[in-house]
């Protein structure tokens, strides 16, 4: 099996790579820059990844995709949500947290450009970092997006690209110890918002790699990072 991974730099893209090595042949790693806060410090974290785990890493530049939201992912001047720990699994909460961050069709446009890169290299298989815990917030991590994208691929390639994500159906937790059992350096990814000198531990991102590593019991791996509850 011949694979390209999108890889983030963080805890799911990482895990699905990580799963990836195990299961065949990774061809390529694909990292997105769109303007995102985090830009650089995910390039970091993929870039670490990519050599740890001995695979080509292809950086592709989206500039445009700033331009056509100004939610807080993107834009400095947008307050972050900071929800607290205890309101991840609030729906409220967490439709209002996922608009603040929506970007869009970002996933989509990923997987159709790595699909691209797919065909090229005669990849049978692109893996992507998607759970079921933010699936119920974001569409776009769902199984039936996966579903749907698989039918297009079907006409929009020659049949032979699919999209598979290792992670689809785990809680963050579930993940965390996946990537435990792994073998994950954990000291090399990235799941902050921000891009700041370290995690900020506040951003929901931050809140779900917090609770899933405590939930897995991954404790010396959080004090690492200098940040609990």
């Amino acid at each position: 099996m011949r694979q390209i991974v999108l890889l983030s730099g963080g805890l799911d893209s990482a895990v699905c790579l990580a799963r990836a090595v195990r299961e065949g042949e990774v061809r390529l790693a694909l990292n997105f820059s769109y303007g995102q806060r985090a830009e650089s410090r995910e390039r970091e974290s993929a870039e670490k990844l990519a050599d740890y785990y001995g695979v080509p890493l292809e950086c592709v530049e989206l500039p445009f995709l700033k331009k056509l939201t100004g939610t807080a992912l993107v834009d400095d001047e947008v307050p972050l949500p900071e929800p607290r720990t205890a309101d991840l699994d609030n729906p409220q909460v967490a439709r209002e947290t996922a608009e603040r961050v929506w970007v869009p069709n970002r996933n989509g446009l990923f997987i159709n450009i790595a699909a691209c890169y797919a065909e090229s290299l005669e990849c049978d298989v692109l893996v992507a970092g998607f759970n079921a815990e933010e699936a119920r917030t974001f569409p776009d991590n769902s199984r039936a997006f996966v579903e749907a994208a698989n039918r297009a691929f079907s006409f929009s390639t020659r049949g032979s690209v699919r999209l598979v994500s290792y992670t689809q159906s785990l809680t963050k937790p579930e993940i965390a110890g996946l990537g435990a059992e792994l073998g994950l350096p954990f000291e090399m990814i990235w799941s902050c918002y921000r891009g700041e000198a370290a995690m900020c531990g506040r951003c929901e991102s931050c809140r779900r790699l917090q609770r899933a590593l405590i939930a897995a019991g991954l404790g010396p791996v959080l004090d690492k990072l200098g940040w609990r509850d």
